[in-house]
């Protein structure tokens, strides 16, 4: 089964607690605070991987969680870091974010890496908390939750040139006459369920990739057959070859072929359509191919034709020289530009509660509100810092519910009151 769309959940690994201890050493009688830094959390990693074909292991496993980091400990030493979890995809792949539809990346090298979901950072232990008037704090921050996500995976095959046309028309034979690529051909519509690559190598070294994809049909754009599916793996190709069945036997004139599979172009994707084609005039050797042959030139002028036989071999040798020419003239396909990811609010309303998120929802997550020294000191910095304020300005009255990730707390505003949970 050839997987080329999924959805997958990414969870970054929490960064690790900061420690509370003290240093107690014989002869060393103020050893004061000596808790360590909690680890960072390990990252998601997506890395293009050219043995790979499709995405189907994510088809098994749609949930993947990085590591987190370490505690601190005692004797200032900090937390180890989480171990990163990469996850590889196939050449081609678009990763987006679900929720936005935002492009992250378009891997289309092979080693080609991106962060998709961040490590957070770990707690700082109580040996930061120490000044001339607090000596012993007795509090440290918790671990940052790490970045999670749903992904959304699309593979758009890297191919140079992607045949087209009507089913039977004899693009698998085509690709199986010039490439070692050995897709299914037999007399029946929809031989081909699943797009295949052949490289073509042609006598003076050159080289380039053919993709062979499922026949399209009328009203394929909107889903009937399998062409939809697939039409998303020519995006990427520099010229498409429209293949046609010339024989008097062909299920649809091969002018009437030529309009539809052009015309479910342009509907799935306007570009699609305006894309460099050539025409390979197939079946040649067949009663009446001649006759549809003029009838095919006195009507597409505007098209190089190349008649020829899969069958023979007749006329594939200057197709393929043709090709080459084309492709030496063509531009590489730009990849897709990444897009900027929307930020978290970091105040917002839902219904009745305030919702604290963004970045100072994760500074106050880190906040160990079970102790009462913690909160106590978290109160009068949030106090000196402003978002006692802004929580005002953003309509938070006495006895707002507002919620920090799983918490939710009654707002108190009043002068040495930081908060009832």
């Amino acid at each position: 089964m050839f997987y080329d769309y999924l959805k997958i959940h990414v969870k970054a690994g929490d960064g690790g607690d900061g420690c509370v201890a003290f240093r107690r050493e014989k002869y060393v009688p103020f050893g004061g605070p000596s808790g360590g830094d909690g680890g960072k959390g390990g990252d998601v990693i997506l890395r293009a991987d050219a043995r790979l074909r499709t995405l189907i292991d994510f088809h098994f496993q749609k949930h993947f969680k990085a590591e987190r980091g370490g505690h601190g400990q005692g004797k200032n030493r900090t937390g180890k870091n989480g171990r990163d979890l990469v996850l590889r995809v196939p050449v081609g792949t678009v990763v987006r974010d679900a929720a936005s539809g935002a492009v992250i990346a378009d891997l289309v090298e092979d080693g080609q890496e991106v962060v998709v979901a961040r490590g957070g950072r770990g707690g700082r232990g109580n040996a930061r908390f120490a000044t001339s008037t607090n000596q012993a704090p007795r509090y440290a921050e918790k671990g940052e939750p790490g970045e999670e996500r749903w992904l959304e995976l699309e593979l758009k095959l890297l191919a140079d040139v992607g045949l087209i046309g009507l089913p039977n028309a004899g693009k698998s034979s085509l690709l199986n006459r010039v490439s070692a690529a050995r897709p299914r051909v037999a007399d029946y519509p929809f031989t081909t369920l699943e797009p295949c690559l052949g490289v073509v190598r042609l006598a003076e070294g050159e080289s380039f990739v053919m993709a062979d994809l499922p026949g399209l049909i009328e009203g394929a754009h909107a889903g009937a057959g399998l062409g939809h599916r697939f039409l998303r793996h020519i995006e990427r190709t520099r010229l498409l070859v429209h293949v046609l069945d010339m024989s008097s036997t062909a299920a649809m004139d091969p002018l009437r072929a030529f309009a539809v599979v052009n015309r479910e172009l342009e509907l799935y994707n306007p570009e699609l359509a305006r894309r460099p084609q050539i025409i390979a005039a197939n079946k040649m050797d067949l009663p009446g191919s001649e006759a549809n042959l003029q009838r095919l030139r006195g009507e597409l002028k505007d098209y190089e034709i190349f008649p020829l036989s899969t069958v023979t071999g007749e006329g594939i040798p200057a197709l393929l020289h043709r090709v080459a020419a084309l492709l030496r003239q063509l531009p590489p396909p730009c990849p897709l530009t990444p897009d900027s990811l929307p930020e978290e609010p970091e105040l917002r309303w839902e219904g009745e509660v305030l919702v604290i998120g963004g970045e100072l929802g994760r500074r106050l997550l880190a906040i160990d509100w079970e102790n009462p020294e913690a909160r106590r000191a978290a109160a009068e910095s949030l106090r000196r810092s402003g978002v006692e304020r802004r929580l005002k300005s953003a309509g938070a009255r006495p006895g707002t519910v507002i919620r920090i990730g799983d918490r939710e707390f009654i707002f108190t505003p009043a002068e040495g009151n930081e908060g009832e949970q």
